[in-house]
């Protein structure tokens, strides 16, 4: 945790002069506020920052009213002396700021030292919620959960004794369980997080082994970022209401800033991803880059969607899959379109690459369809041709009825083949004549069953008995029939080449099955 003796050190270096300060310098310091004479609301923090207050004075009375231990001032010396004495009556430190500092490059320094800090005894530096949960948690003394916008547990305060079995069975399963997400959502509680900024009681419910919450949200704006839960049997006083907002907006702070990190970092991990998969002539130092081992990779495609939605779904799992530690994840991820692009160490077996996808569609929810595509196995330098793989299998999947698992190039190449040539028969590359067309047309015209036994000839390899089963006629037929295809069309059915060729065609062919 951050001491008062550390920031006044470190400002010091940025033109700012302790004016005051308390007995002990030792005072540590976990929050920072912003002067915000717009929003009516009591905000509390460690260091109060006095943006737009003209006063030293009123910048003194304020910080107080925050239960601040330091207050940053611009201005020049010296500082009034009845301001002063407030102060020290308070136990607050002042900071007198140099007018050429400008306020941004104060945000900058002071919630990079307050919120970045070094880490607590107990491990946890003030930017882990965790720690913050735990904090708050002994403030209002109660237990607290912190959740995203998802339901999604984020943090939890540590004392679990007393919880009740929604508690235990929210933070074991990382999320809040489909049953009581169902029953709050009857009882209006995620409509008041979308609506209000004000603390809402959840009354108890034994029934369903709910003790009884109070829950506010978290907001940046407009924007719901998530809610804090407190257990409790009956609704928080004043008091514990104030630190509950103020609590909810230093969770914001946390949550924005983390946002801003890791989207520079998923920036620059795309970056790096896309030049990968469109070809680079240094691909070797871009895996090295990018933190990931030798060997070979294989290319997993993804698209997620509820219905017609086709956006915020995948940003879900964009988000997911890119979200820990560069060495925490065991590939890497680039947004492309409406297309999940992911880099993972995976040789032979595709096992590791189905079970990344299950994690991710694992924290899907449950209305969200999922088409995913895993390329063959390739060097760092053979990840483009993995990327078209990948996009093949993506698309048969999509072309597949009902939910079934990824498709896998190495299992599939062969229908992958002929999802290709359809496709450059469907654009007017397939031959206009040649006797598979010849013949197409003739049962077209006729209503002749030639392409059907034609078929049915090549895949029995020219057995007419089988042939003939096939079809379920007798093998006289079918040599009837081949006698006068050979009249309509030069089949050539003695050539090999001639015979692989109608083989292909027929494969593209799709009207022609008996």
């Amino acid at each position: 945790m951050l001491k008062l003796d550390r920031l006044v050190n470190v400002l010091g270096g940025y033109g700012a002069r302790l004016c005051c300060a308390p007995a002990s310098r030792d005072v540590a310091l976990g929050s920072v506020v912003v002067h915000d004479p717009t929003d009516p609301r009591p905000a509390t923090g460690d260091v109060f920052l006095s943006v737009g207050v003209e006063s030293a004075a009123d910048a003194v009375r304020l910080a107080r009213e925050a239960r601040a231990a330091a207050v940053l001032v611009r201005g020049t010396p010296p500082l009034d002396e009845g301001a002063l004495a407030q102060a020290r009556d308070g136990g607050i430190a002042v900071l007198l700021v140099e007018p050429a500092v400008s306020w941004s490059q104060l945000f900058g320094v002071v919630y990079g030292l307050v919120l970045e800090g070094r880490e607590t005894d107990a491990g946890r530096g003030p930017t882990d919620l965790f720690a913050f949960a735990d904090r708050l948690a002994a403030e209002i003394g109660s237990p607290v959960t912190i959740e995203d916008q998802m339901s999604r547990v984020l943090a939890y305060s540590r004392a679990q004794q007393s919880a009740d079995p929604v508690r235990l069975e929210t933070i074991l399963g990382r999320r809040v369980p489909d049953a009581m997400h169902r029953l709050l959502e009857r009882k209006g509680v995620f409509a008041h997080l979308r609506a209000s900024d004000e603390p809402l009681f959840v009354e108890p419910s034994p029934r369903h082994g709910l003790r009884g919450r109070m829950v506010i949200a978290v907001r940046a704006g407009r924007e719901l970022l998530g809610s804090i839960w407190v257990e409790c049997e009956r609704p928080l006083s004043q008091a514990h209401r104030t630190v509950l907002g103020d609590g909810a907006r230093a969770v914001a702070l946390h949550l924005l800033r983390s946002r801003v990190s890791a989207d520079l970092e998923r920036q620059v991990e795309s970056d790096l991803v896309i030049q990968l998969l469109e070809g680079t002539a240094d691909a070797l130092a871009v895996v090295s880059r990018l933190g990931l081992p030798g060997g070979q990779f294989r290319v997993i495609a993804l698209q997620a969607h509820v219905a017609d939605e086709r956006h915020a779904a995948i940003l879900l799992a964009y988000e997911r899959a890119t979200t820990g530690f560069g060495w925490s994840r065991p590939g890497r991820s680039a947004l492309f379109g409406n297309t999940l692009y992911t880099v993972l160490p995976c040789a032979a077996d595709a096992a590791p690459a189905r079970e990344w996808l299950t994690s991710i569609t694992s924290v899907l929810p449950r209305q969200v369809t999922v088409y995913a595509g895993i390329g063959a196995a390739a060097e760092p330098a053979q990840l483009p041709a993995g990327r078209q793989e990948a996009d093949e299998s993506l698309a048969l999947h999509a072309s597949r009825t009902g939910r079934t698992p990824a498709v896998v190039y190495d299992e599939s190449w062969d229908e992958i083949l002929m999802q290709r040539l359809r496709a450059a028969a469907a654009s007017g590359r397939a031959p206009a004549r040649g006797p598979v067309a010849d013949l197409t047309r003739y049962d077209t015209q006729r209503g002749t069953r030639y392409i059907a036994t034609l078929r049915a000839w090549l895949e029995a390899q020219g057995d007419l008995p089988t042939a003939a089963d096939r079809l379920g006629v007798h093998p006289n037929t079918v040599r009837y029939r081949l006698r006068k295809m050979a009249e309509i069309t030069n089949l050539r059915l003695d050539v090999p080449e001639k015979r692989l060729a109608m083989i292909i065609a027929l494969a593209v062919h799709q009207d022609g099955r008996p």
